[in-house]
């Protein structure tokens, strides 16, 4: 029969066995993801920016995995049905979301969506970002960011903006624009950016918050002047186009911001591997050059940075909301 120390000893060298097999087995995990194909939900109909950056992202992330990557549109309710689809998906790093500033900060800002931005999602690769221009129809009297505000507070809530429709990011740009600037516009909403850009380009209103990928053509054909773009730093495309922080009003930034997320409690074995393969993707000259075709920059911050930024977006949307006093 084992004495006392014999059983302990025993016990002892079973532990470490068990410890030993369970240090090996995260490793072993890690190698095998993916083991399926990988999906990235895009909850925005086909065809549009962040459809577009997911498929282009997908085709070299999947060459990489060496596992297809299905693009899956899941579109409504303003990014909620497919965000939450993502956040409800199983955490094993196989679902993604290609989430934006709409599904991660503007829509939770303003209604109840389902889901937590910050709370169900961990990022595994900002992507890119694309600023806004402040643009004025060609025969407008304003030339400058400057030029707006004095007129503004001259004639409190008659200059005009148009917007792709209320709660929309260029609404909320021009909203966090006048809370900077201490002045009142008037907003104009319309069903989608395309008809609010068609009524400024008709000089029916003067001004519009337009994302640097539509107005670049524009401002080159000279059917529109670039007044302020609302990025940290000057546009690569415009570079004589000063910032609208550069124009008085500090701290000022506001983006189209694209990432992927995979659900919250996704291993971080496979959080590294996506986050590894996703970085050298977005290295090559092909996608970099996407970007530039896109009008879109790439964003370099790392994940937890991105994931402060997040937290940030959210905080100052729904200030922002709150202050306007907008609903869905």
């Amino acid at each position: 029969m084992p004495t006392m120390s014999q059983l302990l000893r025993f016990r002892y060298t079973a532990l470490i066995a068990i410890a030993s097999a369970t240090c090996a087995a995260a490793p072993a995990w890690a190698q095998k993801f993916p083991s399926k194909p990988v999906t990235i939900v895009v909850p925005y109909p086909p065809g549009g920016t962040a459809d577009l950056l997911a498929r282009a992202v997908g085709v070299k992330l999947g060459e990489r995995l060496g596992q297809p990557v299905i693009v899956e549109n899941k579109a409504g309710a303003g990014t909620a049905i497919g965000s939450r689809h993502v956040a409800e998906a199983a955490a094993d790093g196989h679902t993604l979301l290609l989430g934006t500033v709409s599904s991660h900060a503007i829509n939770p800002a303003m209604t109840p969506v389902g889901y937590d931005p910050v709370k169900d999602f961990v990022p595994v690769a900002p992507l890119a970002s694309i600023p806004f221009v402040l643009v004025a129809n060609p025969a407008s009297p304003y030339n400058s960011l400057s030029d707006v505000i004095a007129a503004a507070k001259s004639q409190p809530s008659t200059i005009s903006y148009a917007s792709a429709g209320p709660g929309t990011s260029n609404h909320l740009a021009g909203e966090m624009f006048a809370n900077s600037a201490k002045i009142k516009l008037l907003h104009v909403p319309y069903r989608g950016s395309a008809p609010a850009l068609a009524d400024v380009l008709a000089g029916h209103v003067p001004l519009m918050f337009d994302l640097q990928s539509t107005a670049v053509p524009n401002i080159k054909q000279q059917k529109l002047k670039a007044l302020a773009v609302t990025s940290t730093q000057r546009s690569k495309l415009l570079p004589q186009v000063p910032t609208v922080a550069e124009s008085g009003l500090k701290d000022f930034e506001v983006s189209a911001w694209f990432a992927l997320f995979a659900p919250a409690k996704t291993p971080e074995g496979a959080q590294h591997k996506l986050s590894r393969e996703l970085h050298a993707v977005m290295q090559s000259p092909d996608i970099q050059q996407r970007l530039q075709d896109m009008g879109a920059d790439p964003d370099t911050r790392t994940n937890e940075q991105f994931k402060s930024y997040v937290q940030d977006e959210l905080k100052k949307y729904t200030s922002v909301v709150k202050l306007a006093g907008i609903s869905q």
